[in-house]
Protein backbone atom coordinates (compact mmCIF):
# COMPACT_ATOMS: atom_id res chain seq x y z
CA UNK A 1 0.00 0.00 0.00
CA UNK A 2 1.38 3.57 -1.28
CA UNK A 3 2.26 6.29 1.55
CA UNK A 4 0.24 8.85 0.41
CA UNK A 5 1.72 11.63 2.78
CA UNK A 6 4.81 12.69 0.87
CA UNK A 7 2.05 12.95 -2.43
CA UNK A 8 0.87 15.20 -0.42
CA UNK A 9 3.67 17.20 1.67
CA UNK A 10 4.95 17.39 -2.13
CA UNK A 11 1.79 19.66 -3.12
CA UNK A 12 1.54 21.36 -0.41
CA UNK A 13 5.24 22.38 -0.56
CA UNK A 14 5.04 23.05 -4.28
CA UNK A 15 1.74 25.43 -3.57
CA UNK A 16 3.40 27.36 -1.15
CA UNK A 17 6.62 27.45 -3.10
CA UNK A 18 4.78 28.89 -6.11
CA UNK A 19 2.99 31.35 -4.62
CA UNK A 20 6.27 33.13 -2.70
CA UNK A 21 8.12 32.88 -5.75
CA UNK A 22 5.02 34.84 -7.87
CA UNK A 23 5.44 37.54 -5.18
CA UNK A 24 8.90 37.48 -4.86
CA UNK A 25 9.94 36.96 -8.99
CA UNK A 26 7.10 39.18 -9.48
CA UNK A 27 9.05 42.35 -8.00
CA UNK A 28 12.15 41.14 -8.72
CA UNK A 29 11.02 40.51 -12.62
CA UNK A 30 9.62 44.08 -12.83
CA UNK A 31 12.25 45.84 -10.90
CA UNK A 32 14.82 44.44 -13.47
CA UNK A 33 12.81 44.85 -16.77
CA UNK A 34 12.30 48.69 -16.23
CA UNK A 35 14.66 49.83 -14.14
CA UNK A 36 18.90 50.83 -14.17
CA UNK A 37 20.90 50.46 -11.18
CA UNK A 38 23.97 49.45 -10.29
CA UNK A 39 24.52 46.00 -9.03
CA UNK A 40 21.74 44.67 -11.54
CA UNK A 41 23.53 42.58 -13.18
CA UNK A 42 24.76 40.90 -9.85
CA UNK A 43 21.37 40.66 -8.62
CA UNK A 44 20.32 39.15 -11.63
CA UNK A 45 23.47 36.62 -11.12
CA UNK A 46 22.36 36.00 -7.66
CA UNK A 47 18.58 34.97 -8.77
CA UNK A 48 19.48 32.64 -10.96
CA UNK A 49 22.34 31.05 -9.10
CA UNK A 50 20.37 27.94 -7.97
CA UNK A 51 19.96 27.29 -11.74
CA UNK A 52 23.86 27.00 -11.99
CA UNK A 53 25.13 25.63 -8.54
CA UNK A 54 24.27 21.87 -6.88
CA UNK A 55 21.25 21.74 -5.20
CA UNK A 56 23.44 20.51 -2.25
CA UNK A 57 25.24 23.53 -2.19
CA UNK A 58 21.99 25.80 -2.15
CA UNK A 59 20.82 23.71 0.39
CA UNK A 60 23.74 24.34 2.55
CA UNK A 61 23.86 27.61 2.29
CA UNK A 62 20.51 27.91 3.56
CA UNK A 63 21.22 25.15 6.45
CA UNK A 64 23.67 27.80 7.51
CA UNK A 65 21.60 31.02 7.50
CA UNK A 66 18.21 29.48 8.57
CA UNK A 67 19.92 26.43 11.69
CA UNK A 68 19.67 27.62 14.75
CA UNK A 69 23.59 29.11 14.86
CA UNK A 70 22.72 31.26 11.76
CA UNK A 71 22.10 34.95 12.14
CA UNK A 72 18.15 34.50 10.38
CA UNK A 73 17.46 31.05 11.92
CA UNK A 74 18.13 32.32 15.52
CA UNK A 75 16.53 35.48 15.22
CA UNK A 76 13.33 33.55 14.06
CA UNK A 77 13.12 31.16 16.84
CA UNK A 78 14.19 33.99 19.60
CA UNK A 79 12.32 36.57 18.02
CA UNK A 80 9.05 34.37 16.27
CA UNK A 81 9.39 31.09 18.13
CA UNK A 82 9.15 29.81 14.22
CA UNK A 83 11.83 27.24 13.58
CA UNK A 84 12.39 26.26 9.74
CA UNK A 85 15.08 23.74 9.67
CA UNK A 86 13.70 19.57 9.74
CA UNK A 87 10.56 21.20 9.46
CA UNK A 88 7.96 21.00 6.34
CA UNK A 89 8.60 25.13 5.82
CA UNK A 90 12.32 24.65 5.46
CA UNK A 91 10.95 22.52 2.37
CA UNK A 92 9.16 25.12 1.45
CA UNK A 93 11.92 27.72 1.67
CA UNK A 94 14.43 25.35 -0.34
CA UNK A 95 11.71 25.08 -3.28
CA UNK A 96 11.03 28.48 -3.46
CA UNK A 97 14.95 30.05 -3.79
CA UNK A 98 15.34 26.83 -6.46
CA UNK A 99 12.20 27.62 -8.56
CA UNK A 100 12.07 31.50 -8.33
CA UNK A 101 14.84 31.61 -11.37
CA UNK A 102 12.23 29.91 -13.23
CA UNK A 103 9.57 32.11 -12.57
CA UNK A 104 11.47 35.25 -13.02
CA UNK A 105 13.42 34.68 -16.57
CA UNK A 106 9.98 34.52 -18.00
CA UNK A 107 8.10 37.19 -15.96
CA UNK A 108 11.11 39.31 -16.98
CA UNK A 109 11.03 38.76 -20.65
CA UNK A 110 7.16 38.94 -20.56
CA UNK A 111 7.42 42.10 -18.85
CA UNK A 112 10.42 43.29 -21.33
CA UNK A 113 7.86 42.98 -24.22
CA UNK A 114 5.11 45.08 -22.70
CA UNK A 115 5.57 48.63 -24.72
CA UNK A 116 6.89 51.46 -22.38
CA UNK A 117 4.49 53.80 -24.34
CA UNK A 118 1.52 52.33 -23.51
CA UNK A 119 2.64 52.47 -19.48
CA UNK A 120 3.73 56.26 -19.75
CA UNK A 121 0.87 57.03 -21.16
CA UNK A 122 -0.85 55.80 -18.19
CA UNK A 123 1.89 57.59 -16.15
CA UNK A 124 0.55 61.07 -17.76
CA UNK A 125 -3.29 60.31 -16.97
CA UNK A 126 -2.07 60.17 -12.94
CA UNK A 127 -1.45 56.98 -12.52
CA UNK A 128 0.47 55.59 -9.64
CA UNK A 129 3.72 53.03 -10.15
CA UNK A 130 1.80 50.79 -8.15
CA UNK A 131 -1.51 50.95 -10.75
CA UNK A 132 0.31 51.00 -14.11
CA UNK A 133 1.62 47.58 -13.02
CA UNK A 134 -1.46 45.85 -11.90
CA UNK A 135 -3.71 47.77 -14.67
CA UNK A 136 -0.91 47.51 -17.81
CA UNK A 137 2.18 45.75 -17.51
CA UNK A 138 0.46 42.43 -15.47
CA UNK A 139 -2.66 42.11 -17.86
CA UNK A 140 0.02 42.62 -21.18
CA UNK A 141 2.46 40.16 -19.71
CA UNK A 142 0.25 38.01 -17.92
CA UNK A 143 1.05 34.76 -19.92
CA UNK A 144 4.45 34.53 -19.51
CA UNK A 145 3.87 35.23 -16.01
CA UNK A 146 1.25 32.14 -15.40
CA UNK A 147 3.79 30.03 -17.86
CA UNK A 148 6.77 31.23 -15.21
CA UNK A 149 3.99 30.07 -11.98
CA UNK A 150 3.61 26.44 -13.57
CA UNK A 151 7.29 25.93 -14.31
CA UNK A 152 7.82 27.26 -10.63
CA UNK A 153 5.36 24.70 -9.33
CA UNK A 154 6.76 21.70 -11.56
CA UNK A 155 10.60 22.87 -10.04
CA UNK A 156 9.23 22.92 -6.42
CA UNK A 157 7.47 19.35 -6.76
CA UNK A 158 10.95 17.38 -7.90
CA UNK A 159 12.97 19.46 -5.81
CA UNK A 160 15.44 17.00 -3.83
CA UNK A 161 18.80 18.47 -3.06
CA UNK A 162 18.40 21.01 -0.98
CA UNK A 163 15.27 19.97 0.92
CA UNK A 164 16.85 17.00 1.83
CA UNK A 165 19.56 19.42 3.58
CA UNK A 166 17.24 22.13 4.87
CA UNK A 167 14.33 19.72 5.66
CA UNK A 168 15.82 16.32 6.36
CA UNK A 169 14.36 12.92 5.46
CA UNK A 170 11.63 12.66 7.98
CA UNK A 171 9.04 9.91 7.39
CA UNK A 172 5.24 11.71 8.00
CA UNK A 173 6.66 14.61 8.52
CA UNK A 174 9.42 16.14 5.95
CA UNK A 175 9.44 13.24 3.60
CA UNK A 176 8.79 14.63 -0.04
CA UNK A 177 7.78 12.52 -3.26
CA UNK A 178 11.35 12.69 -4.39
CA UNK A 179 12.85 12.03 -1.10
CA UNK A 180 10.72 8.95 -0.99
CA UNK A 181 11.85 7.78 -4.04
CA UNK A 182 15.72 7.86 -3.08
CA UNK A 183 14.37 5.92 0.08
CA UNK A 184 12.61 3.22 -1.98
CA UNK A 185 16.17 3.07 -3.90
CA UNK A 186 18.03 2.35 -0.99
CA UNK A 187 16.03 -0.07 0.93
CA UNK A 188 15.97 -2.20 -2.62
CA UNK A 189 11.58 -1.82 -3.04
CA UNK A 190 11.90 -1.21 -6.61
CA UNK A 191 8.02 -1.70 -7.10
CA UNK A 192 7.80 1.14 -4.72
CA UNK A 193 10.30 3.38 -6.44
CA UNK A 194 8.82 2.54 -9.54
CA UNK A 195 5.66 3.77 -8.98
CA UNK A 196 6.57 6.76 -7.65
CA UNK A 197 9.11 7.76 -10.23
CA UNK A 198 6.15 6.92 -12.72
CA UNK A 199 3.74 9.38 -10.78
CA UNK A 200 6.10 12.45 -11.25
CA UNK A 201 7.55 11.42 -14.58
CA UNK A 202 3.82 11.72 -15.81
CA UNK A 203 3.12 14.67 -14.12
CA UNK A 204 6.04 16.79 -15.09
CA UNK A 205 5.76 15.65 -18.76
CA UNK A 206 1.67 16.93 -18.42
CA UNK A 207 2.87 20.48 -16.85
CA UNK A 208 5.82 20.77 -19.56
CA UNK A 209 3.01 20.11 -22.13
CA UNK A 210 0.59 22.28 -21.02
CA UNK A 211 3.36 25.12 -20.54
CA UNK A 212 4.06 24.46 -24.39
CA UNK A 213 0.80 24.80 -25.37
CA UNK A 214 0.18 27.64 -23.41
CA UNK A 215 2.80 29.78 -24.29
CA UNK A 216 2.33 28.86 -28.04
CA UNK A 217 -1.21 30.17 -27.67
CA UNK A 218 -2.93 27.16 -28.42
CA UNK A 219 -5.89 26.01 -26.08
Amino acid sequence: MIDIFPLYLTLKVSIFATFFSVIIGLGLAWLMARKEFYGKGILDALVMQPLVIPPTVLGYYLLVLLGRSGPLGRFLEDTLGVAIVFTWKGAVVAATIASLPLFVRPARAAIEGVDKNLENAARLLGKTEWEVLKSITIPLAWRGIAAGAVMAFARATGEFGATLMVAGNIPGMTQTLSIAIYDAVQMGNTKMANLLVGIITIFSFLILYFVNRFTRGRY
